[in-house]
């Protein structure tokens, strides 16, 4: 019988291709803001601020909670209906700093639902940080 495990976490989620992205941070580091940059590069929302993860055998699937599913909070606009999808694997997250290191943090790993996920630290407000979300997936995936 495949094992499954669930757990909720405080981060917004987008779907690049077929794999779950998790964006995590406190409140106003910019999660959404980043989700929404996402978004306007072609990403489609799972969930905004809070995401429900399902384990299944060896991987982790992403999913709104019911209440907010579909919704995104657009700061200046409010909360705002957004196409969704859902029950993706979860193939990276991203987690939310302010520091401004010139060469990569140290790779790191997260037990979510007891399944380990990469981690990568990044920036959310410069332009470029949707562009390095999609280069880490692509480097994951790929390998380089």
């Amino acid at each position: 019988m495949p094992t499954i495990s669930s757990e909720t976490l405080h981060a917004s989620c987008v779907a690049i291709g077929e794999r779950a992205v998790l964006i995590e941070g406190p409140s106003g580091s910019g999660k959404s803001d980043l989700a929404l940059r996402l978004i306007d590069r072609g990403a489609h929302l799972i969930s905004d601020d809070y995401t429900m993860l399902l384990r299944r055998g060896n991987q982790v699937f992403a999913n709104p909670p019911a209440t907010i599913a579909g919704k995104m909070e657009v700061r200046g606009l409010g909360i705002l209906p957004i196409p969704h999808v859902d029950n993706l694997p979860v193939a990276l997250m991203i987690s939310l700093t302010n520091d401004h290191s010139r060469m990569p943090f140290e790779r790191t790993t997260r037990s979510i639902a007891g399944v380990e996920v990469p981690v990568v630290a990044l920036d959310s407000f410069p332009a470029s940080a949707p562009i390095k979300v999609e280069m880490a997936l692509k480097q994951l995936v790929t390998g380089r």
